[in-house]
């Protein structure tokens, strides 16, 4: 992999996501107790060894900025390649990511790689793209792109694709909607260099917007494109209830077992903290429970991040809390997702559905 370049793209629309991406770019929402988004498509570059990983920033940097800083923890702070950051394009009054492609054009056009993967920051898997590229060469795609097959209904906004046995992409759409056996594009697309190149010149030159919708959907007929499956878990995390019933996958021992327990770990940024205190009359079931958190009350089929605070008689079901939590005495919450910095005062009772969870604010005292 030595001759690929990976981008990380993070302009992902928040506009289903909004509660928890106001104030922070999508692909650093904290996930699964300790991670960011953007920790799963950057760890995968790394464990398949490219070399030079390029994040195009959203036009909200600083959590991203504040998480891989010199990117350090995936041992991308080189002398020589390691991480670089493309900055957003101030340009005003055309939308969409094509505009950030086009203004850092330079970069990709100098560097010495032969191939460009582009991946979307939030989606949740764990992959060695040497596979990909091994597809990509023997098909001689210009255009190879990962897909999942669906299971169950997603929402939101999905590439479909129809493909031929011997991967060959025969239709690709955009769908708000997709149904079970669907397949879906993973936000991985792998490119010869030239063809980036031109595609995005093109198709910014000719008033485009999207990438994927003006570069790739509306051009298809141009470009040689073909699909190579992944059949291990995936998660688009791009609406709330995508959030929360990732996080609740988690909770699976085969779902965690594929993303963290493999050969290829997920890096992230390290923090020291001490250990959990379970104290005596704290009760935990099929719970993920983060460094620092202090277990007074009970816990069930949740994820409590670093330096969470339980009281006693606390009840915690089907719930998400961010770091520095603080759920008082008495307090109940079920099917129920606390931003960072939030306190829950004593004997208050918080329920949500569980297809459409309750979310409490950022520094929010209830």
């Amino acid at each position: 992999m030595k001759t690929v370049m990976g981008i990380i793209n993070l302009q992902e629309d928040n506009k289903l996501i909004r509660e928890l991406a106001e104030h922070r770019a999508v692909e650093s929402i904290p996930f699964a107790g300790r991670y960011r988004l953007i920790d799963f498509s950057l760890s995968s570059m790394v464990n398949s060894d490219i070399p030079n990983v390029a994040v195009m920033l959203p036009d909200r940097p600083r959590s991203i900025l504040d998480h891989l800083r010199s990117g350090k923890d995936w041992d991308l702070a080189r002398r020589h390649e390691g991480m670089f950051y493309l900055p957003s394009s101030t340009e005003e009054g055309r939308e969409g990511d094509l505009k950030n492609f086009y203004f850092n054009l330079d970069f990709v056009e100098h560097s010495a790689e032969k191939y460009v993967l582009l991946a979307s920051g939030s989606f949740v898997y764990n992959i060695d793209f040497t596979e990909l590229l091994r597809f990509h060469q023997n098909t001689e795609a210009n255009v190879t792109m990962m897909y999942h097959t669906v299971s169950g209904e997603q929402t939101g906004s999905n590439i479909v694709i129809d493909v031929a046995e011997n991967g060959l992409v025969k239709d690709i759409a955009e769908k708000p909607v997709v149904y079970d056996g669907s397949k879906a594009s993973m936000g991985v697309y792998l490119f010869d260099k030239g063809v980036f190149v031109e595609m995005v010149r093109y198709a910014y030159e000719h008033g485009g917007s999207d990438l994927i919708l003006d570069g790739i959907i509306r051009r298809a007929d141009v470009y040689n494109i073909y699909a190579c499956e992944h059949d291990g878990y995936v998660s688009h995390v791009d609406s709330t209830a995508a959030y929360y019933q990732a996080n609740m996958d988690i909770l699976q021992p085969e779902v965690w077992s594929e993303l963290f327990m493999g050969e290829h770990p997920v890096y992230t940024k390290t923090l020291d903290n001490v250990p959990v205190e379970y104290k005596a009359t704290a009760s935990v079931k099929n719970s993920l429970i983060a460094n620092g958190c202090i277990i007074r009350g009970e816990v069930e089929n949740s994820i409590l991040f670093r330096g969470v605070t339980v009281g006693k008689g606390v009840k915690i079901k089907n719930s998400i809390v961010m770091q520095k939590g603080d759920i008082q005495d008495g307090s109940l919450i079920e099917n129920v997702i606390c931003d960072k910095n939030v306190v829950i005062s004593k004997d208050k009772w918080l329920k949500g559905a569980p297809n459409y969870p309750l979310i409490v604010a950022k520094n929010a005292v209830i």
